[in-house]
């Protein structure tokens, strides 16, 4: 409040830390974020006047007085711009970008279209920003993607769509999607910039959804490998982050497979058809991945059957077939085992991921067992989540 005393004006501590140092006469702005950028719903930019704050300070017009999202349905499509009205959650930068599930093909599409006002990273005052993809829980190198960098901006358009392939009803219940922005130092290490977490469970299927979001810092976590709460680099935080959040679920991968009994050859027919976001087994992050599968007890051991080697590549396409001769009766007392193996050559081949279905096998390996059961001659395909987890017979290439 400016206090004026004969011929001396005071100004107090408040208006003191916000006047604006531009050339000419002093003037006192309103708040420090009037600086920031503002982005109502209706997808009008600028500040948020004054009074448009009249059910509370800061408040977007059109937003509730209880301080949820405003959502718009346009046809298909569904907007969502979450509330950016303090310094804080502005200080990082804002990120656009849109979800969509379709079911039909189990895949899940997000298009990284634009952000504004990142926070700079670098000694001219810019930053080289790309965003990364990562479903959580499981292994954050395995399904990692991640778009282009744009170089020296703070509102860098991509207009690039990332997908994930493999993706079921289960996944969209129970994952999340971190997506991050980072700026890429080519002698360093890359650095976090913010992030933001969507609950898939939020998205309809083959309905686009729309985010406008405000970038966050990285959430705490319980202690750094020194026994402290404080890490030296927000790259260090990163990998803490990834690392704790691995731990619950190892997952290796997706595996797309396809299952039919033929009643006129007598036997399985076992489809090996690609895989995605496999785990990373080599020092260029990348594998070269192939597949092996047994049909036991298998007392001859002529059941082992392998697919070409794919390299370089965590979404290798197969495409390939096997046959085991076995009675419909039979198949009820059998397992089938897949596993992925990254080829090395020269020394031992690196033990991705598996699975194993049968009658003893649980939730969709046991699904997908008892329909090919159920249906002869019907093709069953159903996509699996591979794992480190395998009968040791298997374990050893």
């Amino acid at each position: 409040m400016t206090v004026r005393r004969g011929n001396k004006l005071s100004v107090s501590i408040q208006e003191h830390m916000a006047i604006d140092v531009c050339p000419g006469p002093i003037r006192p702005i309103r708040q420090i974020s009037d600086y920031f950028p503002r982005f109502s719903p209706t997808g009008a930019e600028g500040p948020v006047s004054p009074a448009g704050q009249g059910q509370g300070q800061g408040q977007v017009p059109g937003q509730g007085t209880t301080g949820q999202p405003s959502l718009q349905s346009i046809t298909d499509t569904s907007t969502e711009w979450d509330s950016c009205d303090s310094d804080d959650s502005t200080a990082l930068g804002m990120l656009e970008f849109t979800l969509l599930y379709e079911k039909h093909t189990s895949s899940l599409h997000c298009t990284v279209i634009r952000a504004k006002g990142l926070k700079p990273m670098d000694f001219n005052g810019l930053a080289d920003p790309y965003v990364k993809l990562h479903l959580l829980p499981g292994a954050c190198k395995a399904n990692k993607l991640k778009t282009r960098t744009v170089r020296n901006s703070l509102n860098p358009i991509w207009n690039e769509t990332l997908t994930y392939c493999g993706i079921t009803e289960e996944d969209m219940g129970r994952k999340t999607l971190r997506v991050s922005v980072c700026d890429e130092d080519k002698l360093t290490h890359n650095e976090f910039i913010g992030e933001s977490r969507i609950a898939l469970r939020r998205l309809k299927a083959n309905q686009i959804k729309k985010f406008s979001i405000c970038l966050e810092h990285l959430p705490p976590v319980r202690t750094s490998p020194i026994g402290s709460t404080d890490c030296a680099t927000p790259a260090l935080f990163l990998s803490l982050v990834e690392r704790e959040e691995q731990r619950p679920l190892e997952e290796r991968g997706r595996l797309l497979l396809s299952l039919q009994f033929l009643s006129g050859r007598g036997g399985l027919l076992v489809g090996i058809l690609r895989c995605a976001h496999l785990a990373a087994m080599d020092v260029n992050g990348f594998s070269d991945p192939y597949v092996k599968t047994y049909l036991k007890p298998d007392v001859h051991k002529k059941s082992k059957h392998k697919t070409i080697v794919k390299k370089k590549t965590l979404n290798p396409e197969f495409n390939e077939e096997f046959f085991y001769e076995t009675s419909h009766s039979e198949l009820s007392t059998k397992t089938l085992e897949v596993t992925v193996w990254d080829y090395d050559l020269g020394k031992s081949n690196d033990f991705i991921g598996g699975t194993t279905l049968g009658m003893n096998s649980k939730g969709d390996c046991l699904k997908h067992w008892y329909e090919c059961l159920k249906n002869k001659d019907r093709r069953v395909e159903q996509w699996h989540t591979l794992t480190n987890e395998l009968p040791g017979s298997t374990y050893n290439d």
